[in-house]
C-alpha cells in the first residue's frame, strides 16, 4: 500500500467515525459514562487517599454490599463471629509488607472453635470444595466492592462443601495469622458446614 493510499484510507476511516459520532449526536445518543459508587478523592489528595465519607481506600476494610445487589446481605446471627470484629484489624508496614496488628478480641479467637458466615470463593474447580475463601461480600455481585484480606477467611474443610452463591456457615479451628505468605489474616481448619 502506498503512503497516499494509506492516507486516503485513514482519512476515510476518520470521516466514517466522525459521521457515526454526528449521527449518534443527532439521535440524542451518547457513550455511556461509567461511574463508581464511591466519590473520587478530594483534589490534590495523595494517591490511595479515601473518598469523602469513607475511612478506608478501596481494597481494605469489610467491603461494601451495594443496595442494588441481587444477593441479600449476610443475615444477622448471634452464633457466628461478626465480620465487624474481624475487619477491625489494624495494619503496619514492615520491609515492604503490610502486616496485621490484631486487637485482644481478635486474638481471643485464635486456636478456638469458631463459626463464620460468608460468601464462598472457590479456589479449585468443581461443585464441591474442600479449600475456599469466605468473604463478607459476594464477589459475583457487580454492585459490591470487595474488602481487603481482613474481609476474607481461608477455609480448609474435613469433607467437601457444595458450592453455593448463598451465604454459608462453617465451623472449625480458627487461626489468627500474623505473617501469612499469601497475605491472609484468618484461617479455619478442620471445618464442617453448619446450617
Amino acid at each position: 500500500m502506498t503512503s497516499l493510499h494509506a492516507h486516503i484510507v485513514n482519512v476515510s476511516g476518520l470521516k466514517q467515525a466522525l459521521a457515526c459520532g454526528a449521527l449518534l449526536a443527532v439521535a440524542g445518543l451518547q457513550a455511556q459514562t461509567l461511574s463508581s459508587p464511591i466519590a473520587p478523592a478530594p483534589a490534590g489528595a495523595k494517591p490511595g487517599a479515601t473518598a469523602p465519607g469513607f475511612d478506608l481506600p478501596v481494597g481494605q476494610g469489610a467491603g461494601v454490599h451495594g443496595a442494588n445487589s441481587p444477593f441479600p446481605p449476610l443475615a444477622a446471627r448471634t452464633d457466628v463471629v461478626p465480620w465487624s470484629v474481624l475487619t477491625a484489624v489494624k495494619t503496619k508496614t514492615e520491609k515492604n509488607r503490610i502486616l496485621p496488628v490484631f486487637n485482644l478480641e481478635q486474638m481471643a479467637l485464635n486456636q478456638k472453635t469458631q463459626r463464620i458466615q460468608g460468601f464462598m470463593m472457590p479456589l479449585d474447580p468443581g461443585e464441591k470444595q474442600k479449600h475456599f475463601l469466605l468473604s463478607s461480600v459476594p464477589l459475583t455481585c457487580a454492585f459490591c466492592l470487595p474488602g481487603g484480606p481482613e474481609s476474607m477467611v481461608e477455609v480448609k474443610t474435613k469433607t467437601p462443601v457444595k458450592y453455593s452463591m448463598e451465604p454459608v456457615v462453617v465451623e472449625g479451628r480458627f487461626l489468627v495469622l500474623n505473617d501469612d505468605s499469601y497475605g491472609l489474616y484468618y484461617r479455619i481448619t478442620d471445618a464442617t458446614s453448619v446450617k
